[in-house]
Order: C-alpha cells, then sequence, then structure tokens
C-alpha cells in the first residue's frame, strides 16, 4: 500500500466537526489522526509529523471572549515555533468555519503574518446563527485547494453565528493586489451582498480566503458535509456526478503527495 498522505485533525474543548473533516480527508486519499491540542502542547505528538494541518468546525472553549479567539490564543503562545516550521515547509493549512476564525484571529489569515492580526470574522448582519445550503462561486485558481474550481457554482451548508468577514481598506486592497478571495457567497452565479443568500453580510461577499502562498486557506461553509451525493438535501431528485466539497479535499491531498 503506498503511503498516504498525513492529517492532523487538531481537536480542543468544544470542536464538533473533527469526524467530519476527518472522513472528508479519508475518502480523498489521505490518512488522518485525530490529534489535541494538548497533545502538541506536551510534545507527545508533533505538528513536524504530518503533511497537512485541518483545523475544524465547531465552537472552541464555547466561542469564549470570541469566536476562535482563545484557541488562537493558545496556538500563538504554546505552538508559535511548530506552526512557523510547518508553514515555512509549504504544508498546507485548512481552516474551516470555527478553523478558519481560528486562522484569522492567529494573523495567519488573510496575510499569513503569524501573531498580527489584519481582519476579523464578527456577528452575522442577521444577529442569529445561520444554518443552511448556500450557493458559492470559487474565484480564484491561486489557491491550492480550489485550484482549477473557478468559475464553477457550488451548493454547500452554512453553520455559524459569526461569520462576517471585515478588514480595514488596506487590508482589503492587499486581499485584492494578491488574489487572496477564493469563495464568495452568490446568487443566480453573481456576487452579492443581499440577505440570506449572503448570509452575514461579509464585506465583498467574501466566505474563504487563502494567504498569499494559496496554502493556507479558511472558509466559512462546510466542504466536509458534501463529500458524498446522499449529504445533499436533494439528492433523490438530482444526479451529482461528484459532491462538491470533495474537490477541495483531493486538491490538498495532491499536493500533499509533492512534498
Amino acid at each position: 500500500m503506498p503511503n498516504l498522505a498525513s492529517v492532523c485533525i487538531l481537536r480542543t474543548d468544544g470542536t464538533n466537526c473533527d469526524e467530519e473533516l476527518a472522513f472528508a480527508f479519508s475518502l480523498a486519499g489521505a490518512k488522518p489522526d485525530y490529534v489535541h491540542v494538548n497533545q502538541l502542547r506536551s510534545g507527545e505528538k508533533k505538528l513536524s509529523d504530518y503533511q497537512i494541518l485541518g483545523i475544524p468546525g465547531g465552537f472552541s472553549y464555547g466561542d469564549d471572549v470570541a469566536s476562535g479567539k482563545i484557541l488562537a490564543v493558545e496556538l500563538l503562545s504554546f505552538l508559535k515555533q511548530q506552526i512557523s516550521s510547518f508553514v515555512a515547509a509549504k504544508k498546507p493549512v485548512i481552516g474551516i468555519c470555527n478553523g478558519f476564525q481560528v486562522l484569522v484571529r492567529t494573523g495567519l489569515l488573510p496575510l499569513s503574518r503569524l501573531g498580527d492580526m489584519h481582519a476579523t470574522l464578527t456577528n452575522n448582519d442577521s444577529g442569529h446563527f445561520e444554518c443552511r445550503w448556500i450557493e458559492l462561486t470559487p474565484t480564484s485558481n491561486h489557491c491550492i485547494f480550489t485550484k482549477g474550481m473557478e468559475g464553477t457554482k457550488l451548493s454547500l451548508p452554512i453553520a455559524h453565528g459569526e461569520g462576517k468577514f471585515h478588514a480595514d481598506n488596506d487590508t482589503f486592497k492587499k486581499i485584492k493586489e494578491q488574489n487572496l478571495t477564493t469563495l464568495q457567497y452568490t446568487a443566480n452565479s453573481k456576487l452579492t451582498q443581499a440577505y440570506p443568500q449572503n448570509p452575514n453580510g461579509s464585506l465583498y461577499a467574501i466566505a474563504g480566503l487563502c494567504d498569499p502562498s494559496g496554502l493556507i486557506f479558511g472558509m466559512m461553509p462546510h466542504p466536509e458535509r458534501f463529500v458524498t451525493p446522499y449529504q445533499h438535501p436533494n439528492w433523490r431528485r438530482q444526479m451529482i456526478d461528484k459532491p462538491h466539497g470533495l474537490p477541495i479535499f483531493e486538491n490538498a491531498v495532491n499536493y500533499a503527495k509533492t512534498l
């Protein structure tokens, strides 16, 4: 049996989408391993032993202070060197929903400046938790996770209360200049700020971003919840050739095989 790309599925108190993320990577041909943050802190496990880092969705530490904040502080305080080395080795990182919030609060997204936060994900404009399927369009081939998907229409579920991406004008200028916007909320394949198609009011309809290297990727929708046809609510009526979330994980695994 060939060696499989190894994936660190990071766990902590409040993480609840870890099994779905591991399943998605398994389908994509990788070998996921559940790793609690305390195992990395104690040295029982090392991030350097893995080829991909996946930070799942959920409510890490109960979203106390702000969503993803405490886990981000923990990573910066105790695992900054491990993360820096992982990123320097050009290994891919994905954060989904709460994981996206963590990556933004560590500074890894959008500008890959660890410890230097340049953006935030804040409360939905609707003022409540949003949980339903929405339409998305990949808008860049710069990110290795969405490479080859640009211009297609995706259907994926969301489940978040703090998904509105916000940054200052200078940061948005850098995001645009470096082509870091990878996923945007759409309606009939057109970018939208209108609710409910844009579920949180995220500026410029941003649903997902990558860093300048294209190897660090965060998104609010949940691709790991649509990796088999039967996960779609309308699977009996629609002929689904390939679940829309699966290519994201396959792209990461294929890239990791080149390392």
